[in-house]
């Protein structure tokens, strides 16, 4: 038995290792990552097995246009390698995107493999108009409309969009300068 949940802090630990086992070290340097620095995730989600431990995870991030148009940004989604096969992530990316669309977002874009993320309505093709702040393979670049014709309406660099993350967020000094909170 597998229950999606909403993350909550004393999931990181877990949820870091999983994603350091999937993808490596190597996927902090990746620019979706650059879209997450300092934010928190507009929604946050993890597969817990019949133990307790975490073998899923995906989150959505807030990203908008130079305008201020948004989208979410989906990512990273990870399975541990004992689930896969068990449509762990199919559960997690449904729940995820459900949330989405019924909190009113209008699109949810991606850096992915299609063949994998068309089963979920992603395509190729909708974000011509639309670039991230580094390189990305535009082949991988997906879109998914929950609001028929929004992503016509993104274009341009997305930045980071939402909430700061008050752990990592830079302090305010009086004189107007800033240093990072330690950790």
């Amino acid at each position: 038995m597998i229950d999606i949940v909403e993350e909550v802090p004393a999931h990181a630990g877990a949820r870091e290792a999983l994603l350091d086992l999937s993808f490596g070290e190597a996927r902090l340097a990746r620019t979706s990552e650059r879209l997450r620095e300092g934010r928190l995730p507009v929604f946050a989600f993890v597969a817990l097995d019949a133990t307790g431990k975490l073998v899923g995870t995906v989150r959505l991030w807030s990203v908008a246009d130079r305008s201020g148009f948004q989208s979410l940004l989906l990512g990273p989604l990870a399975v541990d390698p004992g689930c896969r096969g068990n449509r762990v992530g199919d559960r997690l990316m449904r729940h995820a995107l459900n949330q989405a669309a019924m909190h009113g977002h209008g699109s949810v874009i991606l850096v992915g493999d299609l063949p994998y993320y068309a089963r979920f309505g992603f395509a190729a093709g909708l974000l011509d108009e639309v670039v991230l702040p580094g390189p990305v393979d535009q082949d991988r670049f997906l879109g998914l409309e929950m609001v028929r014709g929004h992503l016509a309406e993104l274009n341009g660099v997305v930045a980071a969009a939402g909430s700061l993350d008050p752990a990592v967020a830079p302090a305010p000094l009086s004189n107007g300068f800033s240093i990072p909170k330690s950790a």
